[in-house]
Order: C-alpha cells, then structure tokens, then sequence
C-alpha cells in the first residue's frame, strides 16, 4: 500500500462539499492558482474533468500537467485522491 499525505487522507475522509482545489493532495498555492484562472478553481470542477476524462489515469495526469503546470508527481497525487475519494462516496 503507498503512503498518502495528510492533506490526502483528509480529503478523501469527507464528502468534498465547496472544498477550494488547493484541498486536492498535489495541488498547492501555484498549481491551484494556475487550475483557478483556468476555470477549475473548485475540488468538485476537477472532479468533473476528472470523471468526463473516465477516470483514466494517462488521460487526467495529462491534462493536468499542461493546465496546472505541475510535475507528475503532483498530477499522481492528485488522481490518487480523486480515485479514492470516488471509490468512498461513488
């Protein structure tokens, strides 16, 4: 089992609700920023492309690298979070 970060576990124990994007596990201050003046300034927006993308992993971590401008590190943190919190309240 891989290790998740607080800010993981903490996201993925409760329902999102209006959670900012900076909530995600990965993303911080820039990132978020960045995903923000694209239009997806919300954990539940991410979600959507998330789940429009089917949960694919090559696919999300794609696009957002080239939105957010993040490394893949951050991007895998990401969809780790969004896959786990879809396999709790989905």
């Amino acid at each position: 089992m891989s290790t998740t970060s607080q800010k993981h576990q903490h996201f993925v124990s409760e329902p999102m609700g209006d959670k900012p994007v900076t909530d995600l596990a990965g993303i911080g201050e820039k990132i978020g920023q960045r995903l923000s003046d694209g239009g997806f300034d919300k954990a539940y927006v991410v979600l959507g492309q998330f789940l429009v993308l089917q949960k694919d992993r090559e696919r999300f971590t794609l696009w957002l690298k080239e939105l957010g401008q993040c490394n893949i590190k951050q991007a895998n943190d990401c969809f780790q979070c969004l896959s786990e919190w879809c396999d709790q309240f989905l």
